[in-house]
Order: C-alpha cells, then sequence, then structure tokens
C-alpha cells in the first residue's frame, strides 16, 4: 500500500499554470518544479508522468480557468474595443507563451492553442456579428498588443479601425 499523496494536485496544477506562464516550458526545469511546487519528483513523475504531462494539465487549466471565462465575457462585449479591453486585460500569458514556443514543436500543444483561439475568434465573431476572418484580426491584433506590451495605448485606435460599425 502506498503512501497517501501529501499535496493538493489542484494547487500544485494551479501553481504550474502560474510557473509556466511566466517562464514558458523551457524557463522551467524539473528542479524548478520540485521546489517552488513543493513536490518531490517521484511524485511529479508518479502523478503527472513527466514535466510535459504537467504542462499540458496546466495548459489545459488555464484554457478551462482563464481563456473559456474570457470568450463568455467576450460574447457579451457590445463593440469592438470592448472585446480589445477585455482580450489584453486578460491573463493570456501562459496561451501566448504556448503559442510562441510550444505549439510549432508539438503537435498537442499547437491543438490545444488552435481551438482556444477559435473560441475567442468566434465569441467576438458572434458578439460582434462580424465575419470569422474579421473577428480572428481582432483576436490576433489585441494579443500582439498584449506582445508588444501596450494594451491600452494603440487598442482604441486599432479597433476603430477593426470596427465594421465605425
Amino acid at each position: 500500500m502506498g503512501r497517501q499523496r501529501a499535496f493538493d494536485e489542484d494547487e500544485v496544477v494551479r501553481a504550474a499554470v502560474g510557473l509556466f506562464g511566466g517562464r514558458a516550458y523551457d524557463g522551467v526545469s524539473v528542479d524548478d518544479l520540485v521546489t517552488r511546487l513543493g513536490v518531490h519528483r517521484n511524485s511529479l513523475y508518479k502523478t503527472f508522468g513527466s514535466k510535459r504531462g504537467l504542462y499540458l494539465i496546466a495548459l489545459r487549466r488555464h484554457l478551462a480557468d482563464d481563456v473559456r471565462p474570457l470568450a463568455e465575457a467576450l460574447a457579451a462585449a457590445t463593440d469592438a474595443a470592448a472585446a480589445l479591453s477585455l482580450v489584453t486585460s486578460a491573463d493570456l500569458d501562459l496561451l501566448l507563451l504556448a503559442a510562441a514556443e510550444r505549439a510549432p514543436a508539438d503537435e498537442e500543444v499547437a491543438a490545444e492553442v488552435t481551438a482556444a483561439l477559435a473560441v475567442l475568434d468566434q465569441a467576438i465573431a458572434d458578439a460582434l456579428g462580424i465575419s470569422a476572418d474579421l473577428a480572428a484580426a481582432l483576436t490576433s491584433a489585441a494579443l500582439g498588443l498584449r506582445l508588444r506590451g501596450n494594451p491600452e495605448g494603440a487598442g482604441t485606435a486599432l479597433s476603430h479601425r477593426l470596427d465594421p460599425l465605425n
């Protein structure tokens, strides 16, 4: 009979979201995970299989806890400026890092990222009554503003150019 788990798996996954979202997959070592998450190496491997296994679980948690609620909020957006504001203020660090770092090298991550972006695009298209292509452009612009570190500055002007009602 094995010992009872000495950690809360949900807390570990949530902490892993923050760690991977702050430093990316390649920026986090197994030693970092053990130290920062307070999980013994053997427990980490037994519970999650590998660093990649924990990363995938953390990414899916981020998508469920952060990206899906954003999509629900986007469904109530009344104009492109509101949609841009929601996207640029949301916690999407892990999604953005996954798209840039892991998706090109990992098909499973690419599928998760693609599906999450499609959900955001659809929510914007439905809320604003615009085409899927225009919604994808708006999502991409908002995420680009986040990457550039200036979500507020260019957002309003850009939203007016992308908003078919203006």
